[in-house]
């Protein structure tokens, strides 16, 4: 899906003005876009492709484990994050859980502990906070680790 040989075929806009990070972020599905100046103040749920380069001011889940989250360089999110994967250039404020792959590149910033199955991190991504290696199990990222998160 992410792969280094994929080849971009449509317009849209990507996290990062380099061309091989394009290529890797185009080639994602894509069902809903969370454009550049909106902001939604209250948790969201989502199932398939999201890409945000606004702003949520809540806590994002998905439904199935096949969504993915791509956060761009100019998107940001205020609070808990619960993917199977997902592909970072922007900021998080607040816990991320994914079962799946996490891809931070290098204008990625989390500001909260990561729980994830793989890590992929660019030079000069940043994580404030723990990263947690979690054992791939089915839907992981919708559970609580055994340490609470949620105080």
């Amino acid at each position: 899906m992410f792969g280094k040989n994929a080849k971009s075929t449509g317009g849209g806009g990507s996290p990062t003005n380099t061309g091989n990070n394009d290529q890797k972020i185009r080639s994602a599905r894509v069902d809903t876009l969370i454009g550049k100046g909106t902001t939604i103040d209250g948790d969201l749920r989502f199932s398939g492709g999201l890409h945000v380069e606004g702003v949520i001011k809540g806590n994002l889940a998905a439904d199935g484990d096949d969504a993915t989250l791509i956060l761009s360089e100019h998107g940001h999110i205020q609070g808990e994050v619960r993917v199977p994967s997902m592909v970072l250039n922007g900021m998080i404020d607040g816990d991320v859980f994914a079962g799946g792959k996490v891809e931070l590149f290098e204008k990625a910033r989390i500001c909260g502990d990561v729980y994830y199955n793989l890590l992929e991190m660019a030079v000069g991504a940043e994580v404030n906070g723990k990263l947690v290696r979690q054992k791939p199990e089915s839907g992981s990222f919708a559970t609580s680790p055994t340490s609470s998160a949620s105080e």
